[in-house]
């Protein structure tokens, strides 16, 4: 049986709104964003989900609550079986070993002061790695599996030294270089050019099935998604609204948000005259979230007063298909 790396049980994350300091006093009502809204979802061994969605949906806050660099509001996080949801910092740090994150922007993500030996090394010196001839070696295996070939021209460079493509690259050294078994990868390649992209994440693939490490991958790309994943989740406002494998849900889309992020994907062949299901308006605030169907007040296939009372579940409609709408309410079916 396989080994689940990651597993969330209804996870929340909400921000408290800051208010003015007179409607502060007067408002008998707190008020709260929520950003993250009771998901689940988990993760096995050497498996990459993708987790897809508009800006604002929740994607990266996500990521971030189960890397424990934000505190949950409620819900659980399991790693490998343990449950990491309020452990301390000092209890956390043995397992940031195994755990790791890369940045979207790797203009941010880098100190500018370091070189990238000490950038690389960082990790391992926090984890008490101080051996030097270790260290050494480590940056080195991982530089060239980074393709930043020959190791020797990069290690004393600074980030103002190298292109968005091998700032990126030193980003993605630093995540592995202490060999993870979990690593989110919030939008990894959105800041670089076209033309690395497919360099990046062809990159990553390969580290992840090098050290056979689990992975999350953030994008709002479902082109991208769809070559990089084996399983995907769709959320929207802070909810998982679709969730299955990747032929699953990009073949064989059920959702109507699924369904018009899909259309939205360029379409290369200029023959093609495919029916666009367009999604009008902009995504509601998560401070007041519309009650029932969180997509209803966008949805082309609104179909009644049920989508604006009911919050649908999300039910296996087959095969671990999962999709959360009143259109198929009735055809759940057992896993």
């Amino acid at each position: 049986m396989t080994e689940t790396v990651i597993k969330v049980e209804n996870l929340k994350k909400w921000f408290d709104v800051k208010m003015g300091f007179f409607k502060t006093l007067t408002s008998k009502q707190k008020l709260f964003v929520h950003a993250v809204d009771g998901i689940d979802f988990e993760i096995t061994k050497g498996k990459i989900l993708g987790l897809a969605g508009e800006s604002g949906s929740g994607k990266t806050t996500t990521g971030r609550v189960i890397m424990r660099l934000l505190e949950p509001t409620s819900g659980k996080i399991f790693f490998k079986g343990k449950d990491i949801t309020h452990l301390d910092a000092d209890s956390m740090r043995p397992l940031r070993r195994q755990m790791q994150i890369v940045f979207q922007d790797p203009y941010e993500s880098l100190n500018p002061r370091m070189t990238v030996s000490d950038i690389i090394s960082e990790p391992m010196k926090l984890q008490g790695i101080t051996d030097e001839k270790e260290v050494e070696e480590r940056v080195n295996i991982i530089l060239e599996d980074a393709k930043l070939i020959p190791p020797g021209e990069f290690i004393f460079r600074y980030p103002h030294e190298l292109s968005g493509g091998q700032r990126q690259r030193v980003a993605t050294a630093r995540a592995f270089v202490l060999n993870p078994e979990f690593v989110v990868a919030d939008e990894p390649v959105s800041m670089l050019d076209a033309s690395i992209r497919a360099e990046i994440l062809q990159l990553m693939l390969s580290l992840v099935k090098k050290y056979k490490t689990s992975f999350l991958y953030i994008t709002h790309d479902l082109a991208l998604a769809r070559h990089v994943c084996d399983d995907i989740a769709i959320m929207y406002l802070g909810e998982i609204v679709e969730q299955g494998t990747i032929d699953q849900v990009i073949f064989e889309s059920l959702h109507p948000y699924t369904r018009a992020l899909m259309k939205a994907v360029p379409d290369p062949d200029p023959s093609s005259k495919r029916i666009e299901v367009v999604i009008k308006g902009e995504i509601p605030s998560p401070v007041n979230p519309p009650p029932g169907c969180r997509f209803h007040t966008r949805c082309p296939s609104y179909i009644g007063d049920v989508c604006k009372k009911v919050k649908p579940k999300l039910i296996d409609v087959g095969k671990g298909h999962l999709v959360a709408c009143h259109l198929y309410s009735g055809k759940s079916k057992k896993k």
